[in-house]
């Protein structure tokens, strides 16, 4: 039998009776992973062990693959809008502080550069799985603190995306220039906006057509299918497997078979994130943890402390709610599966040292046992820390949250601020979305319809066959580039109000313009060998034909349709899926007493008893 085999069945073994008793315990399954890991590895001389690390780490990169996979189908670009700017500022406060107390103690101990960035990472983000489970055994998950929590973990895991795409990226050049850091941050918003704007674009229509042939298990085999494409995809241009399955995961979470794709692959999550965690456990080497068991005590602290504090400022400074801020510092008290995701990478890439892994996976076992106990010492905590505060401090705080209610009544839709507000993020978000869709087009069509057509009718008509074809499809992304917004209330509203108003206005309608010429222009200089003053009118005119074309504007129309309807096609189904669901036999007929609150002249001071009998003869009938 394959060792592989051997291996999968040893470590699953071991891992289901440790959690067993770890659960008996009360202690989060992620502990127990751990520990059967530490004891089914190498570094344990007093248990048997596995043949094949190698093995191992295939099947622990496939668990990264479904966790971060899991992790996108329970998240939602539109709940982070809903979420609006707190969640998003809390959580850029606590990493940056974090990652500033990490570099920190990796400087005090003299370690070098990539480990300092590296282990800033991996104690900037607390675990979403730990807190989640935390909250549900002490029974907090419904609590108002503890849904701030929650959407802060979400903004971190996505800047955690991020922050493994920026490490990549100064891991590989080894150089922290700005220029190649703006490059890398450019190339990855390409990515992201292309991924999200075709994936909502077209899964929603395949799944629809195929949705008479998909059952359940085809449902499971094309997810899986689509998140390991996309990996493949993320791994072919320079990023992590596991952010493309993320991607993939966040854009299936927008359709209506989100909820049955994630039933179906919460199997394979808890199968293969065990494996991942049990292999985590097997990276502990006792030689380590006892040379650095000063770095672990310190590390530990400081997670513990600087959660404790940062986490908490930075939810005051977002709430302004000490009760709220104290509870939801204190519950971030650890670090969990994103510390282990980047040290790994550090170790994949080569540029961290091969101690930091145990060593972190020390401290994450230590304040996973430590956030339990931080989470019921929190309200304690926060009633002393509220009660200590002078009353200037409070009259500061009460007349902060006045000045904050002000503010936002006194802010009229019909402000000249408002509608420049309402411009810039509309002409901003539909001149990416279009540019970043024009982009793809004249990539494609570069690599492959131009090299296609030379080879089927010749150079010259190739090259001029591939233009056209070429500015066909950019058409309905450069009219809305160049005319979309320009006739809006907004920007009526603006020119009305004159001076820089109109200026800027019109600065904006005449940059648009030239971006759509701009792209009109790089395909016609790229396929004529005329005189570049030629290119120019020919650029122009086509532009033109464009932008009155009414196939271009009603093709334009109808996909930006469809792309909204695919968006809200889930929200659309969770409304009216309750009222569908409704049958005759869910209707019940009950007695119900209620107590009044009057008096009659026979209740002689007392509430008289009211309650309600039907009757098919008579019907309702209301008697005391």
């Amino acid at each position: 039998m394959s060792s592989l085999i051997v291996d999968l069945a040893y470590i699953l073994v071991v891992a289901s009776v440790v959690t067993i008793i770890f659960k008996r315990l009360k202690q989060p399954l992620v502990l127990g992973y751990i520990v059967a890991g530490f004891l089914a590895g190498p570094h344990m001389p007093y248990t048997p062990s596995v043949s094949s690390m190698e093995g191992i780490e295939e099947w622990s990169d496939l668990g990264v693959i479904f966790l971060m996979f899991t992790l996108g189908l329970e998240f939602s670009f539109k709940k982070i809008l809903k979420m609006g700017m707190q969640p998003i500022l809390t959580a850029i406060m606590i990493m940056c502080c974090m990652i500033g107390v990490g570099g920190m103690i990796a400087s005090l101990f003299g370690w070098s550069n990539m480990d300092r960035l590296f282990l800033g990472g991996m104690l900037s983000m607390s675990s979403t799985t730990i807190i989640y489970k935390a909250y549900d055994d002490l029974g907090l998950r419904t609590k108002r603190f503890a849904s701030n929590v929650i959407s802060v973990l979400i903004i971190e895991d996505i800047l955690g995306i991020l922050l493994m795409v920026m490490l990549s990226a100064l891991a590989v050049s080894r150089t922290f220039q700005g220029t190649e850091l703006i490059k890398s941050l450019l190339q990855l918003a390409f990515f992201l906006m292309l991924w999200f704007l075709v994936g909502i674009y077209l899964l929603p229509i395949i799944l629809r057509k195929a949705k008479n042939y998909i059952n359940s298990e085809t449902l499971l085999v094309v997810s899986v299918g689509l998140c390991f494409l996309l990996a493949v995809i993320a791994d072919e241009v320079g990023y992590s497997p596991a952010f493309g399955a993320f991607m993939m995961g966040s854009i299936l979470a927008e359709t209506l078979e989100a909820e049955n794709i994630e039933k179906s692959v919460s199997s394979l999550r808890d199968l293969f994130g065990a494996v991942f965690f049990v292999s985590v456990g097997m990276m502990v080497e006792p030689s380590v943890l006892s040379e650095y068991w000063l770095p672990i005590l310190v590390l530990t602290f400081a997670v513990v402390l600087g959660q404790m504090f940062f986490g908490s400022i930075s939810y005051f400074a977002t709430t302004g709610n000490v009760q709220t801020a104290v509870r939801s510092g204190f519950s971030m008290v650890q670090i969990g599966e994103f510390a282990f995701i980047i040290a790994g990478l550090g170790q994949e890439l080569g540029v961290t040292s091969q101690f930091l892994y145990p060593v972190v996976v020390a401290v994450s076992i230590i304040t996973t046992f430590l956030t339990p106990y931080a989470i019921k010492l929190s309200p304690k905590a926060a009633s002393r820390i509220e009660n200590s505060l002078s009353d200037q401090i409070q009259s500061l705080i009460n007349r902060g949250k006045t000045l904050k209610k002000n503010s936002s009544s006194e802010r009229s839709e019909g402000s000249v601020a408002f509608a420049w507000r309402d411009l810039l993020s509309a002409v901003l978000f539909q001149t990416a979305a279009y540019l970043t869709i024009s982009i793809a087009i004249l990539m494609f069509s570069y690599a492959t319809i131009l090299p296609l057509f030379k080879h089927m009718i010749g150079e010259w008509y190739g090259t001029l066959f591939c233009g056209v074809v070429t500015l066909l499809l950019l058409s309905p992304c450069i009219r809305p580039i160049v005319i979309k917004k320009n006739h809006s209330s907004e920007v009526k509203y603006l020119l009305s109000s004159g001076g820089m108003n109109t200026f800027l206005v019109r600065l904006i309608l005449f940059a648009k313009a030239v971006l759509g010429f701009l792209l009109v222009y790089d395909v016609v200089f790229y396929v004529s060998p005329l005189w570049w003053v030629w290119n120019v009118l020919i650029s122009v005119a086509v532009l033109a034909l464009m932008v009155v074309s009414r196939i271009v504007k009603y093709t334009s129309i109808r996909m930006e349709r469809t792309f909204k309807q695919n968006l809200r096609l889930r929200e659309q189904q969770n409304v009216l899926s309750y009222g569908r669901r409704l049958r005759g036999k869910d209707l019940q007929i009950a007695r119900v007493k209620i107590p009044a609150r009057t008096q009659d002249k026979h209740s002689w001071g007392r509430p008289s008893r009211l309650s309600w009998r039907y009757s098919r003869s008579s019907g309702w009938q209301r008697s005391y």
